[in-house]
């Protein structure tokens, strides 16, 4: 009879698991990476709901267009709103644990046919390889101004090459090409670059390189502030290491601890985590990280801030003295300058932020009151193209209520915020991703990193008070040099903060145009041609 591992039956006994630093304290979106969100609203699972608003859209179709609908966790659809609302709600049925343990189990998929392998010594091996077709849409010199180079020049194995080809990358990044050498080479560095123009493939394949698979123990580390970024992190990994024989691991607080405790047993080579969970499994001997000679920051100004600075400094602690650690993030706090003189030696400084903002993302701005807010949503859903749009609130509270809102007005809706279940944020992400809805609502949990190449608009419900959020927000739109809009709603307490956003960011947002249409060129795909452009109106 098969027994768990004494690792486990140490932390099952210990309360049943490891607490996280920040478990048990209220946690709101600046301190979102880690610990069990488990949401401050009591949900009744059993209950009626019988003062929820009734919204029946049966007949109306979404008047977005025909994106699937479906319903799950932080969605509005076909029904009441409600559900189990610490949970982000679902649209046509009331949540319930004992319906979904009675539902029958679905009916596992076919298994894919296994690609013939290829002969690595092949000298036609890369014609060989399973290459999607090409985008060609419109990309900015934010990701063409480069020197030429390709990947092979930088004597990567041919696995790995292999896997890069078959992800869709052709040619590397200016940011890729100033970080994949230097960081080959051990140093440190601190790499600043624009929002979507490859940071993760400017640390992950220098990473992947690095990694001796057959060295069955954790080698390198790559931090992230939220758990949607690590999901979104290691599966690239994992497609980027598909030839490799790279084990992968991804790590987030809200998670089971056994999941994590279970795997660990075998072997890894790479892991990607948020703070809080990694440190727990540090201190506990699950995680050694003893041999473990790469640290990543990515997002690194968020790492750096008060809420993880602790956790930083004891996660450094227990690797060894000889490691490369490699900060990347678009924007760098004056804290960063405290770290680099304490844990960096003669780090290798990368800026390619001479503009700050990206140049194929138009950014307009329209005046109105509190009050007209949701009258200009709808008018700017009736007016534009959407593919995908992502719209940012302030407050936990106020998603729920636009998700509510938007809902009403007869328009597909997911929402996510740090207060949900993690399997939930989870679902929305994965079906949001996937093209299941077209809008989603969303605190700032959902600014860092997160690429989702079929958003093309993102509007600010609630505009943001700082530049750096702002810089983070509008970059989920234009992403890897393509074309995207910004649209900002400003009331009268917003004028002065988006004039000083304007004067920091040294860039221009300019009104909406009411009486004629938006370009479509200017977001819209098929009517973009491959083309390069200097910069974007705006």
């Amino acid at each position: 009879m098969a027994t768990a591992p004494p690792q486990l039956n140490r932390v099952m006994n210990n309360n049943h698991g490891a607490r996280s630093p920040n478990r048990g304290q209220q946690n709101n979106d600046s301190r979102r990476g880690d610990g069990n969100h488990q949401g401050s609203h009591q949900g009744n699972h059993q209950g009626s709901h019988q003062g929820n608003h009734q919204v029946n859209h049966q007949g109306r179709g979404d008047r977005n267009g025909p994106h699937q609908q479906r319903d799950g966790p932080g969605s509005y659809h076909h029904g009441h709103y409600g559900g189990y609302r610490g949970s982000g709600g679902y649209g046509s049925r009331q949540y319930s644990r004992q319906k979904d343990f009675e539902r029958p189990a679905p009916k596992p998929a076919a298994p894919l046919p296994k690609p013939s392998p290829i002969d690595m010594d092949d000298p036609d091996w890369k014609e060989k390889l399973a290459i999607p077709d090409k985008d060609r849409r419109i990309r900015t010199t934010d990701v063409t101004d480069t020197k030429g180079n390709e990947f092979e020049d930088y004597c990567l194995s041919r696995p790995l090459l292999m896997g890069i080809f078959e992800k869709g990358w052709e040619k590397p990044s200016p940011i890729q090409e100033e970080s994949i050498p230097i960081a080959l080479t051990g140093r440190d560095i601190m790499a600043r670059a624009k929002n979507g123009t490859g940071k993760t493939g400017a640390y992950t394949i220098p990473v992947l390189e690095k990694t001796n698979t057959e060295n069955n123990f954790i080698q390198a580390l790559v931090l992230v502030p939220t758990r949607e970024l690590a999901l979104q992190t290691s599966q690239i990994c994992k497609q980027l290491s598909k030839h490799t024989g790279h084990n992968v691991m991804v790590t987030t607080g809200g998670t089971s601890l056994r999941d994590d405790i279970l795997r660990l047993e075998d072997p890894v080579h790479l892991v990607i985590a948020t703070p809080g969970r990694i440190l727990d499994l540090m201190k506990q001997s699950i995680a050694k990280m003893d041999k473990c000679s790469v640290l990543v920051l990515d997002e690194a100004d968020k790492l750096l801030s008060k809420d993880f600075q602790n956790m930083l400094d004891d996660i450094i602690s227990f690797l060894p003295q000889d490691r490369q650690i490699m900060l990347y993030s678009a924007t760098f706090p004056i804290t960063v300058k405290n770290f680099m003189d304490r844990y960096l030696t003669k780090a290798y400084e990368i800026n390619l932020m001479q503009e700050l903002t990206l140049k194929g993302i138009t950014q307009y701005y329209a005046f109105v009151e509190e009050k007209q807010k949701v009258h200009c949503l709808n008018t700017l859903f009736s007016k534009l193209q959407i593919n995908q749009a992502i719209i940012f609130c302030n407050t936990t509270q106020r998603v729920e209520l636009l998700a509510k809102k938007i809902t009403e007005l007869g328009y597909s809706c997911y929402y996510i915020h740090s207060r949900m279940q993690q399997e939930h944020r989870n679902r929305v992400f994965h079906d949001f991703r996937n093209g299941a809805c077209r809008n989603l609502v969303c605190t700032d949990l959902f600014t860092r990193g997160i690429d989702i190449q079929s958003v093309n608009v993102v509007i600010n419900f609630d505009f943001p008070r700082v530049s750096e959020t702002y810089l983070h927000r509008i970059g989920r739109s234009g992403r890897y040099g393509h074309m995207g809009l910004a649209i900002n709603m400003i009331t009268h307490d917003d004028r002065v903060p988006m004039y000083v956003i304007e004067k920091e960011l040294s860039t221009k947002i300019v009104p909406f145009p009411c009486k004629e249409a938006v370009d479509k060129r200017l977001y819209v795909a098929e009517y973009q041609t491959e083309e390069e452009i200097g910069d974007g109106s705006g």
